[in-house]
């Protein structure tokens, strides 16, 4: 063992030292079941019972694997992200006339478009999370992701959906007070239930960082610097009454959808804003390929703990153990051994469609993220 691992201790607040972004692969039975529904073959009560029953084994099966904190694994939800705007006041599910673009496919054309002024008054997300804390019991953390403020307001300024957002909101100004009230009023709620770990997802940054994007937005006489600063601004205005015990972590996404990607490119051109001026308490980012850049960036990090997500989640291969190791000392170059951890560098299922590998492939990368984590900080 290096001088370098000899100097990594263990950790046991999260971020944990081998951890999870949040999704997992949905079991058949769900499947099954949301379809039955789909088709009024079940009700919304027998849909929610099976949803309970897969997410008791998820837990367990996540204990199983040594996970300190632990998801439902998104389990009741469609989308990553949109399932959460739609139970905000104020907001509702809408067609759209194209869907995410990711290389070479085409997600459902749904959206999450206003009907009036945004407000939290109560969120089915809620009543979920008191179900995983039930199951989770004591002996490990149940950890609750939900989009950033900054991707719903990317949501709410998307293609069709400018047009009605400024028919309810007369300045932008006005329309990110909203939603950062919004989310100070859900975080609390969430914090009320019982939930001491709140991860913001994010897949504004990684359009950020990606060349075509910024050129494409300047060409349209964006100030792409401006909409970093925005996103910012907003994600702080959402957090900054937070509770001191409640840790908030971010993911930072570049798009996972059965198993393809939206944007390219390292973290450069957002570091500074993001590492520098986001007040989150850890950052899950994605490092499993080359589309992510080198760790240089990583020289912005302040006192936040970085989550490296070296292992993909995109297929079922296990990475090569020392390539990892190598990859883990380069990064401790820019930020402190005992500030990193591990994990997979995004979710195994974004979407209920879920990536292209096998439920045994999941866990077996859990696994080898776990013996990773070991042989590093013991």
């Amino acid at each position: 063992m290096s001088t370098l691992f000899e100097q990594a201790v263990q950790r046991e607040t999260v971020p944990f030292r081998y951890d999870i972004v949040g999704s997992f692969l949905r079991p058949a039975a769900i499947k099954e079941a949301r379809l039955q529904f789909q088709n009024n073959e079940i009700t919304a009560e027998q849909l929610r019972h099976i949803e309970d029953e897969e997410i008791i084994k998820l837990v367990q099966k996540q204990k199983e694997a040594g996970l300190k904190g632990v998801t439902d694994g998104e389990f009741r939800r469609s989308w990553w992200h949109l399932d959460f705007m739609w139970g905000l006041d104020g907001v509702e599910k809408a067609e759209i006339s194209e869907g995410y673009r990711f290389q070479g496919v085409e997600t459902r054309a749904e959206t999450a478009r206003l009907s009036g002024k945004i407000k939290f008054s109560t969120h089915p997300f809620i009543e979920d999370f008191l179900f995983l804390q039930e199951a989770a019991g004591r002996d490990v953390l149940p950890r609750q992701t939900i989009p950033s403020p900054a991707q719903f307001l990317s949501e709410l300024q998307r293609g069709e959906n400018r047009d009605r957002t400024f028919e309810v909101y007369t300045t932008q100004q006005e329309l990110v007070e909203d939603i950062a009230a919004a989310y100070r009023d859900a975080i609390q709620a969430f914090y009320d239930a019982g939930c001491r770990n709140l991860q913001l997802d994010d897949c504004t940054w990684g359009m950020l960082c990606d060349k075509g994007y910024w050129e494409h937005r300047q060409k349209e006489g964006v100030d792409v610097n401006e909409i970093a600063k925005l996103y910012a601004y907003l994600n702080n205005e959402a957090i900054k009454s937070r509770p001191e015990d409640l840790v908030i972590t971010m993911h930072v996404c570049r798009g996972n959808f059965h198993s393809t990607w939206a944007a390219s490119g390292g973290y450069d051109p957002i570091a500074k804003v993001l590492f520098g001026t986001v007040h989150v308490d850890g950052f899950y980012l994605e490092y499993d390929s080359q589309r992510a850049g080198d760790f240089a960036p990583l020289q912005h990090i302040q006192d936040q703990v970085v989550v490296l997500g070296l292992f993909t989640s995109k297929n079922g291969e296990l990475e090569d153990k020392q390539d990892i190791l190598d990859r883990i000392r380069e990064a401790s170059q820019y930020v402190d051994i005992n500030q990193l951890c591990l994990s997979p560098q995004c979710g195994f299922a974004s979407t209920e469609e879920g990536n292209l590998l096998t439920e045994e492939q999941q866990w077996n990368k859990l696994k080898f993220i776990k013996e990773v984590a070991e042989e590093v900080w013991g």
